[in-house]
Parts: C-alpha cells; structure tokens; sequence
C-alpha cells in the first residue's frame, strides 16, 4: 500500500485504536490520525484530506449513521469503512443507504482491511481526478486527450490480478467504472444524468419483452457504461454546434469500440461488453461500428439502441437547443421501424411510452 494512503480512524476503543494504527502504519503503510470524540474527529477532518475514513459503530457521544451524514456534508466524495460488531442485515440496509464504501465484522480481517483501504484509496482518487478533469475541460480543452489517456491507464492499472483477491471485488470495479461514466456524462450539461434515463427507457421495454431480471440487470450495467468510450472523443467535436465534418464523425463512431476495449479486461463484464460495442448498430445493417444487420445484433443492443435515441430527441443537445415533443420522437421512431429499429423492439417501446 503507498505511503501517502491517509487513514482517519474514529473509534472511542483506546486499545483497538492502538492496535489498528500499529498495523496500519507498520503492515499498511498508512499515516493513521485517531480521534475519539465525534467533536473533534470532525475538526480534524475538515482541516486535512484523507483518503479513507474508519468509522466504529456504536460510539458514546453519536451513533454511527449520524458520524457518516456529517462526513458527507463536509466532503460528498468520502471513502468511508464502517467497523461493526456483528452482522445486522436490517442494519447493515440502512448503512448502506448512506452511501458508505464498505464495511467488516469483528474480529477485523487485517488482509482484507488493507485490501478495502487500497482500493478505497484508489477510487478517492479517481473521484478526486475526475472532479479536477471536469473543471479542467471548461479552462482548457486541449489537456482533455491527455488527461483521458492518464484515466484510462489508471483504470486498467486498478483493475489487474484482483479478480482472484474476494468475492465482492465486482462491485468494488463497478463503483469505479461508474464513477468514470458519470463524470463522462457531466462533461456537457446537455447530456447529463443521460446515461440514467437510457437506463430506465431500456428497462421498461425490456419488461415488456419478456427479458429476465437477470438479463435486465445486464442492460441497466451497459446503459450506464455505454458511452463509456466517449473518453476517447475531444470536447470540441462532442459539443459542437454546427455539423461534424465526415472525419469527425469517424472520431465519434469509434467510441463504442473504445468503450468496448476499456472493458474487455473486466472478464466479469463479458455480458455488457457486446451490448457497449454494438449499442449504435442498425438493424437494415446501416450502422456502426461494425455494420451488423437484424439478429446479428444482440437484443440489448437493439434496446439500447432505440431508448438512446428517444433520449436524445427529447432533450436539448449542443447541436439542437430545442428538444423534440415526446409525440415528434415517437413519430421519427415509428418512421424508421424495420430500418434503424428493429420493428419488434420498436413495438415493445410503443406499449411503454406512455410511462417514459
């Protein structure tokens, strides 16, 4: 773990506080501060930057929930590990609820409390990173290539030789990658919260297709990562005004690919990654990146397809500030039934429209 990991410890224990730091500096190599009174423990939070934060349940002078809402308040973006007792399911709800990072059960596995501090450490930094980025694409455009090569080496560097360290790892990935995707989408105000309300059009014709909720979960993943490749496509060309040039438009037609790529070495997003790639693909075959034609594209492309762009008819973009009416979209999606769409699918978004 590197040095520089700042850990801040609240824990009214004084001897598990001993212990804690003992093995956090000397096995961890952290720099631990302890603070045993909510009062105080805040105070130094506000005036230092730490990665993660250790929260011991059941304290004297404030429970638990209440530490971590005061935590959020100073800083949204806080790696929070709750140290429990025992295991509470109703309990442990409600925690997570709270948007906490994880947790562990006495007796404290060190391995994995070290594993879970690294990590959090890691996605701290990401958030950090990408809050910098999203300020920085405002001020200065041309850093934006080079600031996304840093991100996309940083994610595939954070996900090597982890699959085979815990069963919860998926999740741990999925938080980072999602953090990622978002700070994509609120790189224009136009597009934001985008990738959410794909996720949601989708998921309605998907129920009325009869899908699993298995398979469902699978479409809701790849709505919320499927411009995920987007990263690799300048803001000028993104947010341009006027009409792309036909080398532009080859720029963007390569983001589901590189979205693909970014997540081929996540082995447990196998089922996501096709959706990604061929979420632009048409069903005549006119589409991109790869020209597949009717059955050839997977259904959750066909889906994705489809709820992408009503989304984007419905909404003001950089290039139209007028939003189509919901009855202009559906009219444009009925038009190109059995082209663009697959005429099955566009029968399923029929039925649902009236709930999007």
């Amino acid at each position: 773990m590197p040095e520089s990991v700042r850990v801040l410890l609240i824990n009214d224990d004084e001897s598990l506080s001993k212990y804690l730091r003992e093995k956090l500096i000397i096995n961890g190599g952290c720099f631990v501060d302890i603070e045993s009174g909510v009062e105080a423990a805040m105070e130094t939070y506000r005036k230092n930057s730490f990665d993660v934060v250790l929260v011991k349940f059941g304290m004297l002078d404030m429970d638990g929930p209440n530490i971590i809402k005061n935590i959020k308040l100073v800083d949204q973006d806080a790696i929070i590990i709750a140290l429990i007792d025992e295991l509470d399911h109703e309990f442990l709800k409600s925690i997570i609820k709270l948007n906490i990072y994880d947790y562990l059960t006495k007796p404290f596995n060190l391995e994995k409390l070290f594993f879970l501090i690294k990590k959090g450490s890691d996605l701290h930094g990401l958030i950090v990173a990408n809050r910098r980025i999203s300020q920085s694409f405002k001020e200065q455009n041309t850093s934006l290539q080079k600031q996304n090569t840093l991100l996309a080496k940083r994610i595939e560097e954070s996900t090597k030789n982890l699959t085979r360290l815990y069963e919860d790892l998926r999740s741990t990935y999925m938080r980072t990658i999602k953090v990622l995707a978002h700070a994509i989408d609120a790189r224009d105000h136009y597009t934001h919260s985008h990738s959410e309300n794909v996720a949601k059009y989708a998921a309605l014709i998907a129920k009325e297709l009869a899908m699993t909720s298995d398979q469902i979960e699978v479409l809701r993943e790849a709505c919320e990562l499927h411009d995920l490749g987007k990263i690799g496509v300048e803001d000028s060309i993104l947010m341009k005004p006027s009409e792309l040039t036909p080398e532009e438009w080859k720029n963007i037609r390569r983001h589901p690919d590189i979205g693909a790529q970014i997540l081929e070495p996540l082995t447990f997003l196998d089922s996501v990654i096709d959706l990604v790639r061929q979420h632009h693909e048409h069903y005549d075959g006119t589409g991109y990146p790869q020209g597949l034609k009717g059955e050839e594209i997977t259904l959750g492309a066909r889906i994705i397809h489809i709820a992408d762009a009503y989304e984007a008819m419905v909404s003001a973009r950089s290039y139209r500030k007028d939003p189509l009416s919901k009855q202009a979209a559906i009219d444009e999606i009925k038009k190109h039934r059995g082209t663009q769409f697959d005429p099955r699918v566009v029968d399923a978004f029929l039925k649902v429209v009236d709930q999007l």
